[in-house]
């Protein structure tokens, strides 16, 4: 790379004239000073969050392109907005490379951060450029908006709630084990078909739920979770912060098709992937059994997935497995932990 800092800078921020760039409502001064200045919108309060992916613990040369690299991370910090049943609406990204990194590599990046961004209706307002001693970190950060007073909490499950899930956990997990397995380069993955096709897309290209985040908060959902580390540590994180007990239901967790094959084909059992992987920003999440048959039908109607998969209890403050034979284990919390 023959770049100063502010020449990179310039070329990851200027648009191909023939792209449409997102211009949210509220910016009062974008990327070219010191710091956005931002206006919020009245009757509404600010959602912030952060997320950061760093090479060889996030990605792999054998598991992600530079494109998907840079669509991921925006797309994790995103799904946090999603949680809560917020609009995203902002974006600070901080880029740490190696010197010597390609130019067409970091562009191609920055390019896949631009593409969720717009996708989603967010506009990169900021950031930061470093060099690294070692490899590529990406460092999102997202502002949204939440109607005053409604953000969606973890802390909110009720003890008679159902306990659903959206989209098929797993995917990610499942498509991160097949590449890896594989030991592919990820750039070769184009021509991947089926069930294949499925895992790598999970894997590299997530969405983060912004529409079901935001019909679930109008339908009177409770408590809500994005699913990053996998269903059982996030069931964990709302029955601890509620104070309640969960039970899932061995046979209502949804397991996908390309799941199950690729399950099969290990001789694994596809609920690990359900229960313990992670990356898949899906929405878990609990709501009062009688508005569980409309919130399905609303998504439903809008193309998303979504599974009824156990109850909120009272007792035990913990969460438990309902097998299908009518046993109940404590479920582990599992899910990646960088400090264990």
């Amino acid at each position: 790379m023959n770049l100063d800092e502010f020449s990179l800078i310039r070329l990851l921020t200027e648009r191909n004239p023939h792209d449409a760039p997102v211009r949210q409502d509220g910016v009062i001064t974008g990327i070219g000073d010191d710091a956005a200045v931002i206006e919020p919108k009245g009757g509404m309060q600010l959602v912030l969050t952060c997320d950061t992916m760093t090479e060889e613990i996030h990605f792999k040369t054998v598991t992600m392109r530079e494109y998907d690299i840079g669509y991921k991370a925006m797309a994790a910090a995103t799904s946090d907005i999603a949680a809560m049943g917020g609009m995203p609406r902002y974006a600070l990204v901080a880029l740490s490379i190696p010197k010597h990194t390609p130019v067409e590599g970091i562009r191609a990046l920055y390019d896949g951060l631009r593409a969720c961004a717009d996708r989603h209706g967010i506009e990169i307002v900021g950031g930061d450029t470093t060099s690294s001693a070692g490899g590529r970190t990406v460092s999102v950060t997202v502002i949204g908006e939440v109607e005053a007073g409604h953000a969606l909490l973890r802390s909110a499950a009720r003890p008679g709630d159902v306990v659903f899930v959206t989209g098929h956990p797993g995917m990610s997990a499942a498509g991160l084990a097949m590449l890896l397995e594989r030991n592919v380069p990820a750039s070769e993955w184009h021509c991947a078909s089926g069930w294949e096709a499925a895992l790598v897309q999970a894997h590299c290209r997530p969405e983060p739920q912004i529409a079901a985040g935001r019909l679930l908060l109008a339908a009177g959902c409770r408590a809500l979770n994005d699913v990053s580390d996998g269903v059982a540590s996030e069931a964990w994180e709302i029955a601890e912060a509620s104070g309640i007990g969960i039970e899932l239901l061995e046979g209502a967790l949804p397991v996908h098709e390309a799941v199950a094959n690729w399950a099969m084909a290990q001789g694994k059992n596809p609920l690990d992937y359900v229960l313990y992987g992670g990356e898949d920003y899906q929405l878990i999440g609990t709501l009062p059994p009688s508005a569980a048959a409309a919130v399905q039908s609303k998504l439903q109607d809008a193309g998303i997935a979504f599974h009824l998969i156990g109850t909120v209890t009272p007792q035990h403050r913990e969460v438990r497995l309902i097998g299908s034979d009518g046993s109940r284990r404590v479920l582990e919390k599992g899910g990646y932990n960088h400090f264990r």
